[in-house]
This record gives C-alpha cells, sequence and structure tokens, in this order.
C-alpha cells in the first residue's frame, strides 16, 4: 500500500487531522472539526506494528465532521418542550413552559453549546402546594405554602380538632395528610365519609406491590413484593358500650373479612373482645402454624356471648397483648422477614378505661418494635407506613382526645367518629366492592370500564387505532397482536389506566403470530396466536379503580378461586368453563359461520377458526357482542368478588355494531377469542420469568 493511499484512507471530511509520530507504528492520529462539529465514526486511530490502523477505516462509512448533537431534553415532567424535535443540534434553542400550578426551577431557556452540553440549569417543573383552607370552627398559624413550610390548627373553644395538628407542604405540591376538622361532641362521620375514606387504604392493602407516596387524598396502605399483612381487630364489651351495638360490630367484622377472603393477598388475624379481660376469638399464631380456616373464624365470631364479661375496661391490656403477639412472631419469623410485615389495627371503642392505665406508653413500644427506630433518623427510611392504626369510636361518651393519640399511620383519616354503627356492615361491603358485571352464561365480555380494563390507543404511520387491553399484573397489560403493525415502536403506544397515561417500555407479541401465514388458504387474515403483551415502564398503583385481572394456570387464580391445596390447569378450567362447556357438534356449528367473514375463501371453517379460539354469538343463547376498537378485551367469568379472564376478543364476522339499536349478537354473527388456556406457556415465559429483577414474576402451576 502506498503512502498516498494510506492517507487517502484517514481524510476526514470537513476537518484535518494530526500525527503524533508521523506514519509508523505507535503514531496516534488525532482528528479536528471546526467549532460545533466532531469527528465521526471515530476521535482517534492508533497506527498497528502491521501497518494497519485501530480502529480500522470502514469503506462504507467515511470519516467527517459531524454536527454536535445534544442530549434530548424533552424528558422534563410536567411541563413542555419547544420546539419538540426528534434531535437537537449545536446552537438550537429551547424553552421550557411548566402546566398550570407548577413552578419552573432552573433554566427556562437553554442552548445546546459547542460541546454537546445545554447551557444555564436543568429546569424543574415544582408543584407549590395550594392554600390548605381553614376548616369552619378553626384557626390557622403559617400562611406560607412552599415547600417544607408548614401550618398548624386549632379549634375554638367546645370544639375537638379531629384530624391533623399539622401539615407539610411536600416536593409533590400536596399537603401531607388531610384536612382536619372540629367537631362538637355530637357531630359523627357519616357512613359514605367511613367508606371513602378507611375503604381507600383497606382496598389497596389487598394488592401486592412496592410502596408508594402519599396523596392528599389519603394514603394506601401497600405490602412490599415479598411482604404479609397483619390485621388486628378489637371490639370494646364494657358496660358503657350497648349491646347492640357489640352485636353490629361483630356482623361489620363478619362481612370485612369474608369480602377480604376474596382478594389476592390472605392476611393473618388477631382478634378479640375486651373489657377488664382481653378474650381471643383469633389467636394470630395460629396462622403461622396454619391452623385456622375462615369458617371457623366467622362461626367463632357469631358465637360469641358478652354474658358477664362486660366490667371494667383495661385498654392498656389490649395494646400489650397486641405487643406480646408481635413480639412472638419477630422471634418465630426473623428480624429480616418481620420487617416486610405491614401492621393494622382496628378498634371499636369509646376510648373510657378505669384500670390498667394509659396504653400511651405501651403503644411506644409497639412502634418502636415497628419502626425498628429508623423513623426520622437522618438518612434512614422512615417505616411508619407499616403501621396503621384505625380507631372506630363509639358510644354514649367518647374520650376523643385520649382515641386520637392512639391513632398511627401516614396521611389519611385514621379516627372515625360513629352516631352508632347501624351502618357499619354496609360500610364495609361497600369498602371491598363488588365488581358489577352482565352475565351471560359462562363467558363474559365487558360492556362498562373496568378496574382491569385499559384503553390502547396505536399511532405511527397513518391514521391511529384503537384496542382494548387488560391488566395482568401491575407493570403488564394483555392485548391482541393484531393490534400492532409492522414498524410500530414503544414510543407509538398509548396506555391509558384510570384515565392517566403510562409510558411503554416493551411489547412482546407471541411468536407464532402470522397475520398472512394462510393468505394461499383462503385466509386473507389469519388471528391463530392473536395475543401480545405490553411491558410498561413503572409499576401501575394499585388501588380501588386500577387492579389486575386473574389469569389461567397461576397460584394467584387457584386463591382467587379457593381451590384448597395443590391445585392444576385443569382444576381451574372446570371452574371456568365447567358445566357450560359445548359439545363438539356445537361449535362445530358456532365457527361455521366463520365462512361468511370478508376475506375468507376456504370451504373449511376449521382452516381459520383453530382449537385455540372459543366462539360466541348467535340467538339461541344471545349473547354480547364485540365492537370495532374492542379487539384485545377480556373475555371473563365472575367468581364471588374476583374476575377471572379466560379468553381474549380477537375478530368476529360482521360489524354488527353498525346498526343502531339492539346491539345483541345476530343469526349469522359471530366473535372469536383467544383460549388463555391455550396460550399459557407463552404467558409463563413472560410474566412467570423468575430470573430478572425487574418485576415480580406471578407463580404459575406446574400441570
Amino acid at each position: 500500500m502506498t503512502i498516498q493511499s494510506i492517507i487517502v484512507k484517514i481524510q476526514i471530511e470537513g476537518g484535518n487531522y494530526t500525527l503524533t509520530k508521523k506514519l509508523v507504528a505507535g503514531s496516534l492520529l488525532i482528528y479536528h472539526c471546526p467549532e460545533g462539529y466532531y469527528p465521526y465514526p471515530s476521535l482517534t486511530r492508533l497506527c498497528q506494528p502491521n501497518g494497519s490502523w485501530r480502529p480500522r477505516p470502514k469503506t462504507f462509512l467515511h470519516q467527517r465532521c459531524k454536527v454536535v448533537e445534544c442530549p434530548d431534553p424533552t424528558v422534563l415532567e410536567y411541563g413542555n418542550v419547544y420546539p419538540p424535535q426528534e434531535k437537537y443540534f449545536v446552537y438550537n434553542e429551547t424553552t421550557y413552559e411548566c402546566y398550570s400550578g407548577y413552578t419552573m426551577r432552573g433554566s427556562s431557556m437553554r442552548v445546546c453549546l459547542p460541546n454537546g452540553k445545554w447551557s444555564g440549569f436543568t429546569p424543574i417543573c415544582r408543584a407549590d402546594c395550594a392554600d390548605p383552607g381553614i376548616p369552619a370552627g378553626a384557626s390557622r398559624t403559617g400562611n406560607i405554602f412552599g415547600i417544607d413550610d408548614k401550618v398548624k390548627y386549632s379549634c375554638d373553644s367546645n370544639l375537638i380538632l379531629v384530624g391533623m395538628k399539622e401539615r407539610v407542604c411536600q416536593e409533590s405540591g400536596q399537603w401531607t395528610g388531610k384536612e382536619p376538622a372540629c367537631y362538637y361532641r355530637h357531630t359523627y362521620d357519616t357512613s359514605l365519609e367511613v367508606s371513602q375514606a378507611f375503604g381507600s387504604a383497606i382496598k389497596g392493602s389487598l394488592a401486592t406491590l412496592e410502596p408508594t407516596d402519599d396523596t392528599q387524598e389519603g394514603r394506601t396502605i401497600k405490602i412490599s413484593k415479598n411482604g404479609t399483612l397483619d390485621i388486628y381487630i378489637a371490639v370494646d364489651i364494657s358496660d358503657s358500650i350497648e349491646a347492640k351495638d357489640i352485636d353490629k360490630a361483630i356482623n361489620a367484622i363478619t362481612k370485612l373479612i369474608s369480602k377480604i377472603s376474596t382478594f389476592t393477598v390472605s392476611p393473618n388475624y388477631e382478634i378479640v373482645f375486651f373489657s377488664a379481660e382481653v378474650y381471643e376469638i383469633v389467636n394470630i399464631l395460629d396462622f403461622l402454624d396454619k391452623k385456622i380456616e375462615l369458617k371457623a373464624i366467622i362461626d367463632d365470631l357469631k358465637n360469641f356471648k358478652v354474658d358477664e364479661k362486660n366490667t371494667g375496661t383495661d385498654l392498656n391490656l389490649l395494646f400489650m397483648t397486641f405487643l406480646e403477639r408481635m413480639s412472638i412472631i419477630k422471634l418465630r419469623v426473623g428480624e429480616k422477614v418481620f420487617k416486610e410485615h405491614q401492621h393494622v389495627f382496628i378498634l371499636f371503642t369509646d376510648g373510657g378505661y378505669n384500670m390498667g392505665g394509659s396504653p400511651e406508653f405501651t403503644l411506644t413500644k409497639i412502634k418502636n418494635l415497628v419502626y425498628m427506630n429508623n423513623t426520622g433518623q437522618q438518612g434512614t427510611q422512615s417505616r411508619e407506613n407499616y403501621l396503621d392504626i384505625y380507631i372506630f369510636a363509639i358510644g354514649a361518651e367518647i374520650f376523643d382526645d385520649d382515641l386520637q393519640r392512639l391513632t398511627a399511620g401516614t396521611g389519611g383519616s385514621h379516627y372515625f367518629r360513629l352516631k352508632d354503627i347501624t351502618h357499619l356492615e354496609e360500610t364495609f361491603d361497600d369498602i371491598i366492592g363488588k365488581v358489577l358485571l352482565k352475565l351471560n352464561g359462562v363467558i363474559l365480555y365487558h360492556k362498562l370500564y373496568n378496574i382491569f380494563i385499559c384503553l390502547l390507543n396505536f399511532k405511527n404511520e397513518g391514521p391511529s387505532k384503537n384496542c382494548i387491553g387488560s391488566l395482568v399484573t401491575p407493570q403488564f397489560v394483555l392485548t391482541a397482536a393484531h393490534c400492532f403493525t409492522f414498524g410500530d415502536l414503544p414510543e407509538h403506544v398509548t396506555v391509558i389506566i384510570d384515565d392517566g397515561q403510562v409510558k411503554v417500555k416493551t411489547f412482546i407479541i407471541h411468536p407464532k403470530y402470522n397475520n398472512s401465514a394462510k393468505a394461499d388458504q383462503g385466509v386473507k387474515e389469519f388471528y391463530d396466536y392473536d395475543v401480545a403483551l405490553i411491558q410498561l415502564k413503572e409499576d401501575v398503583n394499585i388501588s380501588s379503580v386500577a387492579r389486575p385481572i386473574c389469569i389461567p394456570c397461576t397460584q394467584e387464580t387457584s386463591e382467587a378461586l379457593k381451590l384448597v391445596g395443590v391445585s392444576t390447569c385443569l382444576q381451574q378450567v372446570t371452574f371456568s368453563c365447567g358445566s357450560s362447556s359445548i359439545s363438539p357438534m356445537q361449535r362445530d356449528e358456532c365457527i361455521s359461520h366463520a365462512l361468511v367473514a370478508p376475506g375468507i375463501t376456504t370451504r373449511n371453517p376449521k382452516d381459520a377458526v383453530t382449537d385455540n379460539f372459543l366462539c360466541t354469538g348467535g340467538r339461541n343463547p344471545r349473547d354480547d357482542i364485540a365492537c370495532k376498537g374492542d379487539s384485545g378485551g377480556a373475555v371473563f367469568k365472575n367468581y364471588d368478588d374476583r374476575t377471572i379472564q379466560v379468553a381474549l376478543v380477537s375478530w368476529g364476522t360482521m360489524d354488527v355494531c353498525k346498526s343502531a339499536g339492539d346491539l345483541g349478537s345476530k343469526e349469522n354473527s359471530r366473535d372469536f377469542h383467544i383460549n388463555l388456556f391455550r396460550i399459557v406457556p407463552f404467558l409463563k415465559s413472560i410474566l412467570g420469568n423468575d430470573t430478572q429483577d425487574e418485576y415480580a414474576p406471578l407463580q404459575f402451576l406446574s400441570s
């Protein structure tokens, strides 16, 4: 190779170069570009002993000076960046605006500099807190509402302050806790107020996910992925509480634990009645030994008689009993496991006691046991969210000040003053809530927005497309593969859950899905294996308005179906499709109508409808129908208060929704749905993947 040819190979378009040792081994070739440009693809090259360069020049990617690019600034949260561009180059200017209610910190205008950095300081949109107001009958100190500023409340004479005396403005723009109120002695909380405040917390505790920040509406109890929920319930049966209120409290507790049993999380319970002594109905330690059943708990509650047990009140003995149980649990499971236990106390009492002294010192011991001396220490994470103590104040004379000092927990209401507990059973029923669905035999199809439904929009090139998905874990949405088109990227997919938009990390289409696989067999569009999973960038906050649906062949679904012992997929099939399964002859008749669908010219319906599909429609029985835009939606069955998805909406023979009026299925209309029991290996390969640490895997059954 001649010197001239070597020089040609190392030339740079738009710049120049220097050699540290001329053209000899060990010489470093350094490229130079004008300001605002940089050498591409290599900054330097080193001459090797064999006469070659490292890195080697590429014939298809010639060396040139490229315009300097700055990192994408459109990651601003709670604001907009102008102009929106795919890339930002040297001397490009950007301006930043915050949404209404947010204040700009940092630079509102920045320039891409020749060194590849942005001028100024990173813009941040922060929300100062709104004026928290002054409740009726109260006065407030503190009139500055910036981050970390505090306000304090007190009530006028003859009024009781219920709630937090002090609130702090957080970086989220929300005040800690809930607005306090001033109560007269005759003031009480309605059933609706109790349902809204206490219900948001206890419903959240029935979902498993990482803890989340507080909000002004009140905190939702969360359990860590490996955590356990311990619920301690106590009913005051002293003679200051009327017998009818005790009976109603027992009915309310029975309703509460019965409803809780339908959720994935199975709490441990300690249930007691107390007066001068503590009468234990359920010992929480029996749950550690697996010696207790739900039916036994309910029977023991219903059979409890007060008789002569209501002399005197020792409130401190109650807290000492709870402390003893918690201490034993810690010893038995170890500190590491105990650290993940969430503790919830639910007390029904008037707060009066005439023996045993104040329980406040014992409560301090309980807090120290749970908080592990981390609360409030510099550089440690507060553990106050691991203990919630809810007081339901009942009785003719309530000792408010004493009771409020016994509440615990961050944010939200923990103290409820009840006129009576006539409607408490209905309140607890409403707190847990039933998922009301339209039942049409075994196969159910959503017609109303539900807590597991996700709205999907796909926008790449051409018109946008709408589909539906179902939330199957806090981080995954299940939908139809045909909702995606070639070239779709995660940024082309919008997922809306509970009116909030969540970002997509990636999506996985079933590897066997091939829409054109049978085009030469008379099936223009083939929908076998029409399933896909969308992974979200962050976990969805599970709440009363957003909660995963159960899917087949998982331990979570077996627990929802209350299958005892080691369960199997076959048992779940029996629960989901059991007595309503159709005969082969009925199925053949149903799928025969696939031949009337546009684009199908084959004479064998099984070419288009494989065994992976369920078939619905027709007039006998008349089913709900899937409309355009419903692809990917859930076909499900309701079992008690849980919902099991058995299939996924794929395609249909005709668009019945175009016709006005009655939207039931027609004589020849049929809808076809992917049977999830048939694609469990695909679901398990992703949702059950326990070799990663991005998300908590589901536990799939072995058979």
